[in-house]
């Protein structure tokens, strides 16, 4: 029997008197915080209270809680005599200067050379040279101790067939997993940043030297020539469902969604009948049963799927903490209006340069791309929105009596090695959202300049994206001359809905944007009014602070510029001062319908306008101009 992996873990957690020395600390903690805190608490800014600071400190908390589990996998899952193969091991910082020993009954081997992650979970690949048929174990030896070990054979290639289910699951999902998840995800999009885009997600596990997956089955599945390739083209809401089931189908482990409605204001989106992996397939191969179950997904998840109640017990994901714990390579952030991304990467705060929080998603054109938090991408609110939005992670898929179930709630605790189950996020205010998360990316108190900077750069890494949407539609406008595109009616319509309206108009995108120009032009006016946020003398002025930043911003604004085609042909260059200043027309630059000046806001009877030869209809105008009052005051009509 080829046992392709067993994993052996150790945990980092330290004996229960430990825990109670905690506890008890924390609770001396909490006393001297309160009898230092009352004596000022009459310089506390109004409309943050004395519990909000409290809490917003304490869950802000250290990072180096997280311990991640030490995980071993062979790659391929089943190595034949001869081939190359590769050790994945997992584990924390002291992984990168661990050694793999590969033994067998003719000898050991050694890496021949490895690649390592630099965050967390920390991960490496040693690759080995292949080798004779028979039974070999794998070892982790860090400070000549074994952490891990994994048994694997080398063998013949045997057939792999489906076998009337889309996959077979060998095992359940538990910490070790999850580890190997994180991971993944991670070493996938390493190195990746906003400028980093794909026309499919496939394209991304086409990527040998990124995707340690790839052809883990050996069935050709991820080579591109491939007649039989995997096939994945997800939109937003389906990106990180398609992430999932691939690493469940590559390991053989469980995988599955709930079908839900959609909910409306006052209901929270209701799970419904559960589709798992179990479920019968009619293709023999296991690649094309894999591509047939991945239409499957497209068709049942959706914008709602993501924002059922937090502590749904049927919900596919469960609300994490809002920390370096929770918010791990895979957390899902699901948006107040259905569009999810998933963490890849976490760029520490370093020598005064702000930190970075990195995500992946997908667009309703398939594209794949990166982003980094920021209200300009990240849209959080629990007000008068359809369900409950936020960080998530998924539910561990387990097996009990041959049938799957969730895995409860009370196991998902950091103690464990999960991402920890919290009810944090629920009903939290926006402003203490953004607050909290920016302290968690930046643990350290900003340069205010610094941070004007980093926002500016986002705001045109932002900008740059759309420079490419605007041009897909225009390249099939090209394609389809004389075309009008129909647009939907109602206002939660043109955020939601099907077809060309959905591949090229870019209300999603264009509300976006909006808010993150805002953001970037108050910001001297945030800072000013919240000094302590960043580090700023305290003898300082506040207008002198404002004025200030506003040189800085409207001279790094004027250096920053887009170009975009016009429709003859010629460039057209944008500063992004020049953007921002046309903020009030780019409420009604969403529609694929008009042309690309028009998108961009040229003013009207201006030389730069004079190039369009395309306006949406009148009767599509006037319906815009119904539904501007959403864009005007920055909000997404409930869907």
């Amino acid at each position: 029997m080829i046992v392709n992996f067993r994993y052996i873990t150790r945990t980092c957690i330290k004996a229960n008197k430990y825990c109670n020395l905690a506890k008890y600390g924390f609770l001396i903690f909490l006393l001297c915080y309160f009898m230092v805190s009352c004596s000022n608490r009459k310089s506390d800014k109004i409309g943050e209270s004395f519990t909000d600071k409290l809490v917003s400190r304490i869950e802000s908390g250290p990072a180096d809680i997280y311990q991640p589990v030490n995980a071993l996998l062979v790659l391929p899952a089943s190595p034949v005599p001869g081939e190359g193969f590769r050790i994945l091991s997992t584990g924390g910082s002291n992984i990168r200067n661990a050694e793999i020993v590969i033994r067998s009954q003719s000898g050991a081997l050694k890496s021949q050379n490895f690649k390592t992650g630099n965050e967390l979970p920390f991960w490496r690949i040693d690759s080995f040279e292949g080798s004779e048929e028979g039974k070999y174990k794998a070892e982790l030896i860090i400070d000549r101790k074994e952490f891990a070990s994994l048994e694997f054979e080398i063998a013949p290639k045997k057939e792999i067939r489906s076998g009337g289910k889309v996959w077979k699951t060998n095992r359940s999902w538990d910490i070790q997993m999850e580890t190997l998840y994180s991971a993944w995800i991670n070493a996938l999009f390493k190195g990746c940043n906003e400028q980093s885009s794909w026309e499919a997600l496939h394209i991304v596990t086409q990527n040998k030297e990124q995707n340690f997956l790839y052809n883990h089955l050996s069935l050709d599945e991820d080579v591109p020539e491939s007649k039989t390739r995997v096939i994945m083209e997800p939109d937003c809401a389906d990106n990180p469902f398609f992430l999932r089931a691939y690493f469940a189908w590559k390991l053989g482990l469980p995988f599955g969604y709930h079908i839900c409605d959609r909910g409306y204001l006052g209901s929270n989106p209701k799970t419904g009948r559960w589709v798992t992996n179990e479920t019968s397939s009619s293709k023999n191969n296991p690649v094309l049963a894999f591509n047939s179950f991945a239409r499957n997904i497209m068709d049942g998840v959706h914008s709602g799927t993501a924002r059922t109640s937090l502590d749904n017990v049927n919900s596919d994901y469960y609300p994490v903490s809002l920390d370096r714990v929770g918010l791990r390579p895979g957390a899902v952030f699901a948006d107040p209006y259905g569009h999810t991304l998933t963490i890849v990467s976490w760029v520490p705060q370093n020598d005064g340069r702000p930190g970075l929080l990195l995500a992946v998603d997908a667009q309703p054109d398939n594209t794949i791309a990166i982003k980094r938090f920021w209200k300009g991408n990240f849209l959080f609110t629990t007000s008068e929105v359809i369900g409950e939005p936020g960080f998530k992670a998924f539910r561990p898929i387990i097996i009990e009596n041959n049938r799957f179930t969730l895995m409860p709630f009370e196991n998902l605790t950091a103690s464990a090695g999960f991402a920890p189950f919290s009810l944090q996020q629920k009903t939290m205010g926006r402003d203490a959202f953004y607050r909290l998360m920016e302290r968690v990316i930046n643990p350290e108190p900003l340069d205010s300049e610094a941070a004007l900077l980093n926002l500016i750069q986002a705001l045109h890494e932002q900008l740059l994206v759309r420079v490419n949407s605007v041009a897909v539609g225009e390249a099939w406008f090209k394609s389809h001359p004389g075309a009008v595109i129909s647009m939907p009616s109602k206002a939660k319509g043109i955020f939601q809905t099907l077809g060309p309206w959905e591949d090229y108009a870019t209300p999603n995108r264009d509300l976006r944007l909006l808010i993150a120009m805002d953001e970037v032009a108050g910001f001297p006016g945030r800072v000013a009014s919240f000094p302590e946020d960043f580090r700023i003398s305290k003898s300082k002025p506040a207008e002198e602070i404002r004025k200030n930043l506003q040189s800085v911003l409207e001279k790094k604004v004027d250096e920053l510029s887009i170009t975009y085609t016009r429709s003859d042909g010629s460039l057209q260059l944008l500063t992004v001062a020049e953007i921002i200043a046309r903020r009030e027309a780019f409420e009604m630059a969403y529609n694929p319908n008009d042309g690309v000046e028009i998108r961009w806001g040229a003013p009207e009877n201006s030389e730069e306008r004079a190039t369009c030869k395309r306006q949406a209809p009148p009767g599509q105008r006037k319906t815009m101009q119904s539904f501007r009052e959403w864009f005007i005051k920055r909000l997404h009509p409930p869907t």
